[in-house]
């Protein structure tokens, strides 16, 4: 088992029990209506013909019957990988480019194949029927209304290419669900959200995060998992309304015992790795209670709570038969983001969720970014050995475990 490690400034400490391995890394750079099914009585066609009129049976050996249909249970377990943040370039800022190739001394483009950048996330994903992903920022083209007034340093919008969409979905075999619940999906104006929605929809990516109802998700096999995104921003439902969470997630458990909820919230940056029972601000605003909204959402009947926001990799815990990632990171952001430690640390937690939505298992398969938001698969796990750290620091007695990428229950759960 991973031994208890201090954060400190955002790296590991050095007076860890073990020794973390070591990682070469890159050069830092900066860079809701209730649903209900109307009852109906099945018809049943039945042979009228009186037994008198029948006709004589042949005497000849009756063919063999055929097994009659039957419906079937799902009995199937059932894996889920999430990805915190993810964008692949950004049309409504182009400059930033120059800025990046000058730090970075050779020609930055601006918008790469997106599936070139997404190729080394595959492996981690490629066991999965289900990926959940944060787009961060709208999708689209043309004429944008202008977010950020000139000057400002604390101000960004974010807007990917068209062509972005499909290349998330050709990202994974099993299917693929975008959260468009965050403080960047209005970047390009209530048109712009609406055009995310348009273009990740006409791509075959299913879309959460957009109203109150679930998004329900049948794979091939045909079992179905819902999902319900969160922001504590104006795009999608509030995570700070608890009252609402509640009612929200109960009602689509009631119906889907397979219950994905993830939640864009929290402060940002290095300084805040850790995950406080109490409202977080940045930049004045309120950015909610990550806990309490998720032992919420777990009371309430979801199955695994997946957090991005931050930009950092957050603690863990098991919450009743639950289990929560505060903060997966950042996963993939080509652009204009900051990719000093431990901003460049990332990961994708999977969990098997069996027919009645408990989690069975549960992995986390970290990731770093190096310049100008290049993944790359992560051998020395820091991002596990930055969760298993901080999880022992901020959650003691539900805090999990990892051995490796292998994420352990506390004992006695």
């Amino acid at each position: 088992m991973a031994s208890v490690c201090l954060v400190v400034a955002g790296l590991l400490a050095t007076s860890c029990a073990r020794t973390a391995p070591t990682d070469p890394g890159p050069s830092p750079v900066d860079i809701e209506p209730p649903d209900s099914v109307p009852l109906v009585d099945s018809l049943v066609v039945r042979d009228t013909m009186p037994v008198a009129d029948l006709p004589p049976v042949p005497d000849v050996p009756a063919p063999e019957a055929e097994p009659p249909e039957t419906i079937t249970v799902a009995v199937r377990d059932l894996r889920v990988c999430a990805g915190g943040d993810v964008m692949l370039g950004n049309n409504l800022d182009t400059l930033w480019v120059v800025r990046a190739g000058t730090r970075l001394g050779w020609a930055v483009q601006a918008f790469p194949d997106p599936d070139a950048l997404l190729a080394p996330l595959r492996p981690l994903v490629e066991d999965a029927q289900v990926v959940l992903l944060n787009i961060e920022g709208a999708i689209g083209e043309g004429p944008a209304p202008t977010k950020c007034r000139l000057g400002s340093q604390t101000c960004y919008a974010f807007r990917q290419q068209p062509g972005t969409a499909e290349a998330l979905r050709r990202l994974a075999p099993g299917e693929v669900v975008g959260n468009v619940a965050n403080n960047h999906a209005l970047d390009a104006g209530r048109v712009g959200w609406d055009a995310t929605v348009r273009h990740l929809g006409l791509a075959g990516v299913y879309v959460t995060g957009y109203d109150t109802l679930p998004t329900v998700v049948e794979t091939v096999g045909g079992d179905t998992v819902a999902f319900l995104g969160f922001s504590s921003a104006q795009a999608g439902p509030d995570p700070r309304d608890l009252l609402g969470v509640r009612r929200h997630v109960t009602r689509a458990a009631v119906r889907y015992p397979r219950l994905i909820v993830t939640m864009h919230m929290g402060a940002e940056g290095r300084d805040a790795q850790r995950t406080p029972s109490e409202a977080e601000y940045y930049l004045g605003e309120n950015r909610g209670n990550a806990v309490a909204f998720a032992r919420a959402a777990v009371e309430s009947g979801a199955s695994a709570v997946f957090g991005h926001g931050p930009h950092v990799m957050r603690a863990a815990e098991w919450y009743q038969d639950a289990l929560i990632f505060y903060s997966l990171g950042n996963l993939l952001t080509y652009g204009p983001f900051s990719l000093v430690e431990p901003l460049n640390r990332g990961g994708v937690a999977c969990v098997v969720l069996d027919p009645a939505g408990r989690v069975k298992d549960a992995v986390l398969r970290s990731t770093w970014q190096r310049p100008p938001g290049l993944i790359t698969p992560d051998r020395s796990q820091r991002a596990a050995w930055l969760v298993d750290s901080l999880s022992a620091l901020d959650f003691p007695t539900s805090a999990p475990r990892f051995f490796g990428e292998v994420v352990l229950k506390t004992p006695g759960r």
